[in-house]
């Protein structure tokens, strides 16, 4: 078990290292941020000045050391735009994007694994195959599509919920949360259910192919025949052999609603870290764009880290195989 855990430890140190490379080079190769910073008006001088000052002037392998540097002390240098650290600002605008993601998956799971289990068990029913048609929709329907619909049913001709923004917030462990105040749970709906479309139905299909890849199983069979309850059979030897796959997308999903909530905190105007690389991008702000990327990986290197853990808990054959 240890032995394992280290050997994930020391992959996921060099994929690390090897994404601050891709994301070093490739931020480094679009466009030049002087011709936005600089007015155009501004001598030969003025612009060396600005370019000494941001460091752009050094080889492009000091700059890279000198951003491990930064790295490894948590300094992304300070935004061209703001003037402000760029981990400070993603930092800032994170408690937004984590609310509107949790939330996200959280109707995610609610809807999609009871629809899944019961498509499963009862695949020839008409409200099965209705469940399923519906999933497919869920993966059809573009995002942007879905958010304006919302907007214009639920804001516009009905009135219920509000059509953009975060709402009033309160603190809570040093963050503005907008969950803790009734206007902003409302503001919330709308962009978590936007957000949560496609994962619910991706929830759902998977869930219902697990059954179906369960029941038939001989440890299913015995349980039934040793007499055991329909309903123990369901959440002890079905949903628990089940979960690995679905545990899998559970985790690399969550990294993917934080990472790429883009659409919806645009079309939303969700002040969460989608709408600041948004806004980054088009200034061609590269502390933020850099800062932003490389909490994204270590996010989806965390998540796996974490997957694989949660793997040995499930299965036991991942143990044994660890010890192998």
């Amino acid at each position: 078990m240890v032995t394992s855990i280290i050997r994930r430890l020391l992959q996921a140190l060099f994929v690390v290292v090897a994404m601050t490379i891709i994301v070093f080079i490739g931020v480094n190769v679009i466009g030049n941020p002087v011709d936005i910073l600089i007015n155009p008006d501004a001598n030969q001088a003025e612009r060396a000045l600005v370019i000494a000052h941001y460091g752009l002037d050094q080889p492009l392998w000091k700059q890279y050391l000198l951003f491990l540097q930064g790295l490894l002390h948590g300094d992304f240098g300070n935004s061209f735009v703001y003037g402000r650290p760029a981990l400070g600002l993603i930092l800032e605008r994170l408690p937004a994007t984590l609310e509107l993601a949790i939330t996200a998956l959280g109707i995610a799971l609610l809807f999609g694994l009871p629809l899944g289990l019961y498509a499963g068990l009862y695949p020839n029913r008409i409200s099965s195959k209705l469940i399923m048609s519906g999933s497919i929709l869920g993966f059809s329907l573009p995002t942007f599509w879905v958010g304006l619909m919302l907007i214009m049913v639920f804001s516009v001709e009905l009135g219920w919920l509000p059509t953009n923004g975060r709402g009033p917030t309160q603190e809570l462990f040093g963050a503005q949360w907008s969950f803790l105040t009734g206007d902003g749970i409302r503001h919330l709906l709308l962009p978590a259910f936007n957000l949560a479309l496609f994962k619910t139905s991706l929830i759902l299909r998977l869930t219902r192919a697990g059954v179906q890849e369960v029941l038939p199983q001989d440890y299913v069979k015995f349980a039934r025949a040793k007499g055991l309850r329909e309903r123990r059979i369901i959440s002890v030897h079905v949903l628990k052999n089940l979960m690995i796959p679905v545990v899998t997308i559970i985790g690399l999903e969550f990294g993917s609603l934080i990472a790429f909530s883009v659409v919806t905190e645009s079309i939303f105007a969700w002040p969460g870290m989608g709408k600041l690389i948004i806004d980054s991008i088009n200034l061609l702000d590269r502390p933020v764009i850099v800062a932003y990327l490389m909490m994204m990986v270590l996010l989806f290197v965390a998540l796996n880290f974490i997957i694989d853990i949660c793997y040995t808990l499930l299965d036991p054959r991942v143990r044994l195989e660890g010890k192998a």
